[in-house]
């Protein structure tokens, strides 16, 4: 570690030493304008920027025929920037950093006026509006500098997305999503217009979530979090939507960065391929750091596991003259942990956190690759079609130990391969100003090849749980169509889900619409019918008998949703904006077993393992409550968000009872805010200097589980679970407070930063379940993250 430390140092040393003298640093804002809905180019468009909170200095520009601008020397710090085009809203981007080591690219999308200017002027600052225009309810669009500056979010889009109103989570070991009380499998990831399987490392096959995400916030540019309710372009989940994007690289200047942190030691580069054509690359590369982090004896609550991990990102950009633009795009990731409880020592904590005296040996590989092309075929009508392939392959290997934690025996073998082939294409037709109509085609080949087995000793040979390889094809056509006049924003659309090895299939309509009551104030409403197929592992899960193996499940249908959604906006005259939004969410059809039990998939989750032989359709769920968010965006170096939420979430299973949910926390409350301080240096100073200063407390209700039968778990000698209380019980209130502090050194050429963000700094004792142990014939309580500090430098140039 004191050779990294040195490293870090000398590096340091030696970006000072280059950084140019000189305190008016400037530097140079480009990117392009198109019209949001025909992605046409729109040329003449003038674009002003000034410092924040200073209008009497502006430097204009004007894009060219193709759309693209550049704005040289601006002086740097936060700054606003304007758009404006004869007969398109106007629209204004407020406290944009800019720094003197790397410049700024702002691809902008307008959107053409239905009245006259005199009737009603749009001045887009909601930066929670969503980036597609198609949404209209349960949306907003994040910005990665809000995942980079969060307390506690580890530069984690997952657990930044925490923050916002009707997102649960109080599992500091993953960064699992739980929206308004579902489960986190309903959640839809979406990268490049295409979904993905789980961005996570340690992830795995049928799981949600893990501990360090794949997704780098240092190539993704804004993106959409949705909520629920979504259009028609969204299908198989019945939650809400990750839909992200990752950014283009520089076309005209070779960037770079350097990075050490939680989620690893990283590098990444960008910059032109042909600055005539304006093509670009971008490519980032990570390797874990845990490792050195659990030498230096951080606890992380997993016991002697030591965490490895690599993931790599790319995306070319490739815009042609008279052929449209290509992009290719990708991200592989590579983790293994091992839980040996033979190997843990009882001075270094006891058993691990998951292995329960088990030896646990887990390898997760994940890969997309795509690649898209886009065409305009007028100046009303395009189209886009994405392929992609994608890869999902768990090893997973368990010996159970003796009580003293020796003497292996096999317990279980996995071994699962999930690969996805997908197209999704699309053609875009904006008829006029208020009229936008879009038809596209999701198809999916889904291949599969798993085989695990359990161990039974009383049979002393392994039994198979799955033994599959072959493929089936999820079809997913759409249509929207938006209308918008004056104050009235109004989508109607229409989704159809195929499954062709069991038929099952779905038709969902969706609705949405949006009406301005007047500049600041706004009335939205969604209605939408969601679905979503089985797990590829509930369907082909196995069982034993007679001799012979038969599945239960491959006639299971889709589990189903209804989603309404009520929301108001107001935005007050001093940049505070505040939204609520009520909602009442009816599932059916969930999985459920065939006699009375209350089992449900819609518990199921990244720690709950339990997976019975058969299912059918017949479980139901209801989710309802309001979300409240009120937030002052960055503006004169200060924020502020505030959300609550207020929910009920209940299922009901074959047994007929009606009862909570294993996410039905009741209640979530977030308060983050930051300030930044501008330094003040010399005349001729070689550095400009700030500090920023952020914090986040949360607060939510407990998690529920099913207790434990002491007694009964006595006699058997292993825990037996209460069923009769499934979800009966909840742990004490979740509570956490985070801090972040920050430091900036910015030079000509050169910005580097330091960063340490303080976890749980109150070192609060949030519960994070309940086993039994069968030595002791007792309960014990296990907790979640500590008291956790975490160091981050960055370096750009």
């Amino acid at each position: 570690m004191k050779a990294v430390l040195r490293s870090i140092i000398i590096l340091s040393g030696l970006l000072l030493s280059i950084s140019s003298y000189g305190q008016n640093f400037t530097q140079t804002i480009r990117g392009r304008v198109i019209d949001k809905y025909s992605q046409a180019s729109i040329p003449g468009t003038v674009i002003q920027v000034w410092s924040s909170g200073d209008t009497s200095k502006k430097v204009t520009g004007i894009s060219d025929p193709e759309g693209y601008y550049e704005i040289v020397k601006v002086p740097v710090g936060r700054v606003d920037v304007a758009f404006t085009m004869m007969g398109y809203e106007p629209i204004r981007l407020t406290n944009i950093e800019l720094i003197a080591s790397k410049e700024l690219i702002l691809n902008v999308q307008m959107v053409e006026q239905t009245t006259t200017l005199n009737e009603v002027t749009i001045i887009a600052e909601d930066k929670e509006q969503p980036k597609n225009e198609m949404v209209t309810v349960s949306g907003r669009q994040f910005t990665i500098e809000e995942s980079k500056r969060y307390a506690g979010a580890n530069n984690d889009i997952s657990r930044m997305a925490s923050n916002f109103a009707g997102v649960q989570r109080t599992n500091d070991a993953v960064n699992d999503i739980v929206i308004r009380g579902n489960s986190p499998f309903g959640l839809i990831w979406r990268m490049e217009d295409v979904d993905i399987p789980n961005p996570n490392h340690f992830g795995g096959v049928g799981a949600t979530g893990g501990p360090v995400s794949m997704l780098n916030n240092n190539v993704l540019a804004n993106s959409d979090f949705l909520t629920g309710a979504f259009p028609s372009m969204y299908g198989n989940g019945i939650s809400g939507v990750f839909d992200l994007q990752m950014r283009n690289g520089n076309y005209d200047k070779h960037e770079f960065l350097g990075q050490i942190g939680f989620n690893g030691f990283e590098l990444g580069a960008e910059g032109p391929i042909n600055r005539e054509r304006r093509s670009s690359y971008l490519v980032n590369a990570r390797y874990s750091t845990l490792g050195v982090m659990s030498a230096l004896g951080v606890n992380f609550g997993t016991g002697t596991a030591i965490p490895e991990y690599q993931d790599l990102t790319f995306k070319l950009n490739l815009p042609t003259q008279k052929a449209g633009t290509f992009t290719l795009f990708g991200i592989a990731g590579n983790s293994a942990i091992d839980f040996l409880d033979s190997e843990t020592k009882e001075e270094e904590g006891g058993t691990n956190l998951y292995s329960n005296g088990q030896d646990l040996r887990n390898r997760v590989r994940t890969m997309v690759a795509g690649a898209s092309h886009k065409y305009l075929f007028n100046n009303k009508t395009y189209y886009k079609l994405t392929l992609s392939a994608s890869s999902i392959w768990n090893i997973t290997r368990i010996d159970t130990l003796d009580p003293n934690l020796e003497n292996p025996n096999p317990n279980y073998r996995g071994d699962f391969l999930q690969t996805t082939l997908q197209a999704h294409a699309y053609i875009n037709r904006k008829v006029n100003a208020s009229n936008n109509l879009r038809l596209g085609f999701i198809g999916k080949q889904l291949g599969y090849d798993y085989n695990d087995s359990i161990y039974v000793f009383g049979d002393d040979r392994f039994r198979s749980i799955r033994d599959a390889q072959g493929s089936t094809q999820l079809l997913q056509p759409y249509a929207n169509w938006e209308f918008r006049k004056g104050r009235w924003t109004t989508n109607l659309g229409l989704h159809l889900m195929h499954l062709t090895y069991t038929g099952a299939t779905s038709v969902e309509p969706r609705f949405g619409m949006k009406y301005e009551i007047d500049d600041q104030q706004s009335l939205s409403f969604g209605y939408g019918l969601h679905s979503q197929m089985p797990l590829l592992q509930v369907l082909f899960k196995q069982v034993w008998e007679n001799g012979v193996y038969f599945r239960p499940n491959e006639d299971l249908g889709f589990t189903k949703s209804h989603h309404f959604v009520l929301g108001y906006d107001l935005t007050f005259l001093n940049g505070i904006h505040a939204k609520v939004e009520t909602y009442y969410q009816h599932v059916f059809d969930a999985g459920v077993r065939p006699f009375a039990s209350p089992y449900s998939t819609l518990n199921a989750g990244s720690f709950d393992f339990a997976l019975p032989d058969t299912l059918v359709n017949g479980g139901f769920g209801r989710n309802y409550g309001v979300d409240i968010t009120v937030e002052k965006f960055l503006q004169r170096g200060f924020y502020f968000l505030g959300t609550a939420s207020l929910y009920q979430s209940e299922y009901k299973g074959s047994d007929e009872v009606w009862r909570s949910t294993a996410f039905n926390g009741n209640y979530v409350l977030n308060l983050l805010g930051g300030k930044e301080f501008n330094l003040r240096s010399a005349e001729g100073a070689r550095f400009r200097k700030r500090i920023t200063v952020d914090g986040k407390l949360t607060t939510a209700g407990g998690q529920r589980y099913t207790p434990i039968d002491v007694d009964a778990s006595v006699q058997k000698g292993e825990a037996v679970y209460d069923l009769d209380r499934a979800y009966g019980e909840q742990f004490d209130p979740y509570f956490r407070f985070d801090i972040r502090i920050g430091f900036a050194l910015e030079g000509r050429s050169v910005t580097q930063e330091w960063a340490l963000d303080i976890q749980n700094i109150t070192n609060h004792q949030n519960p994070f379940g309940i086993s039994y142990d069968e030595t002791t014939q007792s309960l014990e309580t296990t907790y979640q993250l500590g008291l956790f500090p975490m160091f981050l430098y960055r370096v750009t140039f």
